[in-house]
This record gives C-alpha cells, structure tokens and sequence, in this order.
C-alpha cells in the first residue's frame, strides 16, 4: 500500500491514458444528473406517458390507453396507413405561488405515441371512447384477414 502510494505503483509513472475522460464523464454525471432531467424540461422526462396496451380478438383491434384526469375534448386521434396516433395536452392546475413540493412525479404538457398495428386493420372502422379515464381505440379487422370457420365434409 506504500509502496503504490509513493510510488504510483504499479504504474510507476505511467498514467491511463483514458483517465480524463473519465474525470470529465463524471463531472457531467454529477453536473446532469437527475436534477437536470427532473426539471421540468420538456421531452426529457423518463417513462412514457400515456401507457398504452394493444390486443387483438377475431374481429378488432383495441388500444387501450391510461389518460387519468383528461377529456375528451383534449385529445386528438388520428388513424392513418396502418398506424393510429393519439395526442393531446395534459394539463394540471397550479398549485399556488408559495407552494413547496415534496415529490413531484405527475407532469403536464403535450404528448402523442403512435401505434402500429398489423395489416389488415380496417383503418376505415374506428371508434374511440373514455371511460373512467381509460381510453379504448377499437379497429375492425378487414373482412379478408378474419379467420373463417371451414367445415369438414
């Protein structure tokens, strides 16, 4: 242990030569950190709101997505190709001028996820509704990708 550390052994005087780098990586892991990117800086939060799932049965596809707190009216859905996007605003109301936080994991500001679905959705057939902050996006499956029934003679 001396010896290393008089010495610099087991260098002896040879240096990493990636040593900076290093040094400088964790500078600006400690200068960015998490307090950079929980700021509120937009697109650069973790995770990814809204939550979506995808399923399929013999006559449709539904999206199903958490949308707690919003309405209908802020939502925007596009159905395209074989794709449909759903976008809006989330919005929430200010706390007050001298209110101090404690946690703060509930964001607001504008999203929009796309979803690609598998040819053979009918992107002519689409309903949508919320229900209790849930948003279900159904697609009918066109007529030539539904599994038929064959009989056996």
């Amino acid at each position: 242990m001396t010896a290393r550390r008089l010495f610099d052994f087991p260098g002896l005087g040879w240096r990493n030569p990636f040593a900076e780098l290093e040094r400088m990586q964790r500078e600006m892991d400690r200068l960015f950190g998490d307090q950079f990117f929980r700021s509120g800086w937009p697109g650069l939060h973790a995770g990814v709101f809204p939550s979506v799932n995808v399923t399929e049965d013999q006559d449709h596809f539904y999206i199903r997505s958490e949308l707690p707190g919003m309405a209908a009216d802020d939502l925007d859905i596009q159905a395209a190709g074989n794709s449909v996007t759903i976008s809006g605003e989330r919005r929430i109301p200010a706390e007050g001028d001298n209110v101090r936080y404690h946690r703060r994991e509930r964001e607001a500001g504008k999203f929009s996820r796309i979803v690609t679905l598998p040819n053979g959705a009918d992107m002519d057939k689409v309903s949508a509704g919320l229900t209790n902050g849930v948003l279900t996006v159904t697609i009918a499956k066109s007529e030539a990708t539904k599994p038929r029934q064959i009989s056996i003679k």
